[in-house]
């Protein structure tokens, strides 16, 4: 069969798979798609490998080089299997593997399973799915060199992934990530996977290590007392079908919250996700059925997370008793907020402690940190970052509280990676503080803004599919780049962050300063009023996002409004001016 509106390569990279030792039910699938003359499927499906990035693969399910499969995800393992065998030649090689409810988890969770114990490294294999920090937690208490989180976040449902962590329970970084990227590349033929496993080097694991968590989350608690004053607080959560039902309430019952209301329908385990349009609690819809109980049942404080457990999204009690959802920098600013004063409170704020941020979530939190004499660190985007620092600074200083503007954070040093499970815990716990101090996290918003200015936020992001996406997302940039705006919202830009090249550029003397963090493909605008404006293609969606700050002074909480009105009107302009 000719196929002349196929690229030559791609044909060939299809031949090779109907020819070779795949699978029928896989041959099967790319047949269809060749009999339906699906040429657009089959070429994003076949005109690269799934790439092997710095924190694991991610994709759409299905047939195919740039797809995943059990075929890709065996690649990766045996790539990963291969240099943990190289890097400890004299250990017995141990990792941990979990996976979340998305459909085929547990399958590819199998397979990863399989690979690393027939290349002889033992595996604990969770005996369900589990959220992503224990995962993290895990490896760090069983002195794991590595761990697999079979996973695509919050992605649709027709995406699944892989990320690989390091000894720290930390997603893989610099030298660790880029070694693995290079053993990925050299497993070329599906020959070189090693896919019989051997059970005798899989163990299971499972409740045990709940509990061990779960125990180690509740001495975290900093507000006891107001909890048991507040025990009947109303709490709706909901995990959209994910692990997060598995352990959150649990641990809100550990902390002693006695009126926890779950979202019945979104308990249920399911990959594909039926009741929302995308599990995602960054996205207003991912919460409507939460906020609907909420309203049913006259709730103080809704939370939602995403399939992983890792994110949280979080719906609170505006003064007019209307539940409104902050978005990811407001709920980061209440949690260091908290986390500080109790801190402070109890005596152990003596300066030797530390948080931890990106270079894309609100500079409020800079402010806040300095007002406590505590050091801020400023991150790449990417909690594996995060993690590094907690990691080079471990038996130096102590971790209180880190977090990005996606939703994702993190108290307590248990983990490298951001957690939800104890997120929504601590979040419960400051609604409970709060309202027995006779105020609310909202009122405690407005102060904070009143302190240190009224920060607001925006982020945009830009689907652009495919490999004509991909191509546009890269054109996008680099015009950007090499065309930097000289103004934005009626602005001066004053100056341009370039973290690809590692360069900051004052703009008005054309002098140049090195950024002393990794190389990624971000690039920061900041105008003369301290406005910042961020531009970062996705490292795991086909998206291009635009991270906008802009602050002002608040007078008091009468000018909320009012003042909130002017910056989304500034923020509207910047976006204008950058074409967005």
């Amino acid at each position: 069969m000719i196929h002349p509106t196929l690229d030559p390569q791609i044909l060939e990279r299809i031949n090779t798979w109907l020819q070779g030792d795949y699978d029928e039910d896989t041959k099967a699938e790319i047949r269809h798609l060749l009999s339906e003359q699906n040429h657009t499927e089959l070429t994003d499906a076949f005109y690269r490998d799934l790439e092997f990035g710095t924190g694991g693969l991610r994709g759409i399910m299905g047939a195919g080089s740039n797809r995943v499969n059990k075929y890709t995800l065996g690649a990766a393992t045996q790539g990963l299997s291969n240099y943990l065998l190289s890097l400890y030649p004299e250990s017995q090689v141990k990792v941990v593997i979990a996976h979340d409810n998305r459909n085929n988890s547990g399958l590819f969770a199998r397979v990863v399973a399989d690979v690393f114990s027939a290349n002889g490294i033992y595996v604990y294999f969770f005996d369900g799915l589990r959220p992503t920090p224990e995962l993290s937690y895990a490896i760090r208490q069983l002195n794991c060199q590595s761990g697999v989180m079979l996973t695509a976040s919050h992605n649709p449902k027709e995406y699944n992934g892989y990320k690989a962590y390091g000894a720290d329970g930390g997603q893989l970084v610099a030298p660790h990530d880029e070694a693995v990227m290079k053993e990925v590349a050299k497993v070329s033929s599906i020959k070189d996977i090693r896919f019989a496993g051997k059970s005798e080097n899989i163990e299971y694991i499972g409740l045990k290590m709940d509990e061990k968590y779960l125990t180690d989350l509740t001495g975290l608690s900093m507000s006891k007392d107001a909890i048991k004053r507040q025990k009947d607080l109303k709490i709706v959560y909901s995990p959209i079908h994910g692990t997060g039902g598995v352990l959150i309430p649990t641990l809100l019952n550990k902390f002693g919250f006695e009126n926890v209301i779950t979202v019945a329908e979104q308990m249920v385990v399911d990959g594909n996700f039926p009741t929302v349009i995308y599990p995602n609690p960054e996205e207003a819809e991912a919460l409507s059925m939460a906020l609907a109980k909420a309203e049913e049942v006259d709730a103080d404080i809704v939370m939602a997370t995403d399939p992983d457990a890792d994110r949280v999204g979080l719906a609170i009690k505006n003064g007019d008793g209307e539940f409104i959802l902050l978005n990811g920098n407001q709920a980061l600013s209440l949690l260091v907020r908290y986390m500080l004063d109790a801190w402070e409170k109890t005596g152990r704020l003596d300066g030797h402690q530390y948080i931890v941020k990106t270079i894309v979530t609100s500079y409020m939190i800079d402010k806040m940190a300095a007002a406590k004499g505590i050091e801020c660190f400023n991150s790449l985007t990417g909690f594996k970052y995060i993690g590094e620092i907690m990691t080079k600074l471990e038996g130096q200083k102590t971790f209180i509280v880190g977090g990005e503007e996606s939703y994702g954070y993190l108290v307590g040093d248990h983990a490298r990676d951001k957690d939800a499970v104890v997120s929504c815990a601590m979040f419960a716990e400051m609604a409970a503080y709060y309202k027995d101090k006779g105020s609310s996290m909202y009122e405690t918003l407005l102060d904070m803004y009143v302190e240190y200015g009224f920060y607001k936020e925006k982020l945009i992001s830009i689907t652009k599919k495919g490999k004509s996406g991909a191509e546009e997302i890269k054109a996008m940039m680099e015009t950007y780049r090499n065309n930097t705006p000289t103004s934005l919202g009626g602005q001066n830009v004053v100056m341009l962050k370039d973290y690809k090249n590692s360069l900051s550029k004052d703009m008005l003397t054309g002098q140049s300063h090195k950024i002393d963090l990794p190389s990624s493909n971000v690039l920061q605008f900041y105008t003369e009023d301290g406005s910042i404006i961020s531009a970062r293609p996705s490292g795991t969606e086909p998206k291009i996002k635009f991270y906008c700050s802009v602050h002002a002074p608040l007078e008091s909480r009468d000018a909320y409004q009012r003042t909130e009105i002017r910056l989304e009107q500034k923020l509207s302009e910047i976006l204008k001016d950058l074409g967005v």
